[in-house]
């Protein structure tokens, strides 16, 4: 899908820098990000770690204050933080309360998006179905496996049927058949026009799933397009090459293509 008109969500050179101490020079994690995503489509974050990608995602979520520029979600400014609730977030690395049972859960992070209690109740027996956890819905999450932390997980993110749904590495830790449900929702969710972004290392998942991708690297954008741009088929004009000439779009093509500007090329 290429872009269209109307955006989910926008970054206006925005740079992060944080504070190291009195006497020291702060910590430049973003230099000047510009993006645009647009509705509808599955958007990939990829890059190397201390990137700067997860400053840019907190920053899109009111997580942390950017230090200049402009972010634009869901039509409005970041600082309105009523777009929240039509967001959904799955963390790399969930710090859910171990005490709470997976119904209770849901029913609580659907409160937050200020859903009524009997729309939450309902979506989350559907959701439990769905990931394959309405048989221990009543247990304490303590007692759950990284793999049924990561399906409750995204459970939780799709709670209030965002309109956006943020994900970072939501694939670390699930078997095959969860990974298989994530690429599902995602897919069906792109059909019914929702916007996704897709923040992971796991170069399949992005491979399948994204529409477009940003590569981050020391807090800038390296190159931002299309799959089929990342891995070559335009030319050095800038023009896009015939079907025919089109390289085979297989995993270790797109890791062929990263790594360079992991690296530290210019594209």
């Amino acid at each position: 899908m290429l872009p269209t008109s109307k955006e989910a969500v926008r970054f206006d050179n925005v740079t992060k820098v944080y504070s190291a101490g009195l006497w020291r020079r702060g910590i430049r994690a973003l230099d000047g990000v510009s993006l645009s995503i647009a509705q509808g489509e599955v958007f990939g974050l990829v890059g190397p770690n201390r990137a700067g990608k997860t400053t840019l995602v907190k920053i899109l979520l009111s997580i942390c204050r950017p230090t200049s520029g402009r972010i634009i979600r869901l039509g409005r400014h970041w600082r309105e933080r009523s777009t929240l609730a039509r967001v959904g977030y799955v963390h790399e690395s969930q710090a859910f309360p171990r005490y709470l049972t997976a119904q209770k859960l849901l029913e609580f992070y659907g409160a937050l998006s200020f859903l009524p209690a009997a729309v939450v109740r309902r979506r989350a027996g559907e959701l439990l179905e769905r990931f394959g956890l309405a048989d221990r819905s009543r247990e304490p999450i303590g007692r759950f496996s990284k793999g049924m932390l990561q399906r409750l997980s995204l459970a939780q993110a799709l709670v209030n049927d965002p309109e956006l749904l943020v994900l970072d590495e939501p694939s670390e830790g699930m078997d095959l058949p969860a990974r298989r449900l994530l690429h599902d929702v995602i897919e069906e969710r792109r059909r019914q026009g929702r916007t996704a972004i897709l923040v992971s290392h796991h170069l399949e998942d992005v491979r399948r799933l994204c529409d477009r991708l940003a590569v981050i690297r020391g807090g800038r954008v390296a190159f931002v397009g299309s799959l089929a741009q990342l891995t070559g088929s335009l030319d050095p004009l800038g023009a896009a090459l015939a079907p025919s000439h089109e390289p085979p779009l297989s995993e270790n093509t797109l890791e062929d293509a990263l790594e360079p500007l992991y690296a530290g090329a210019v594209p």
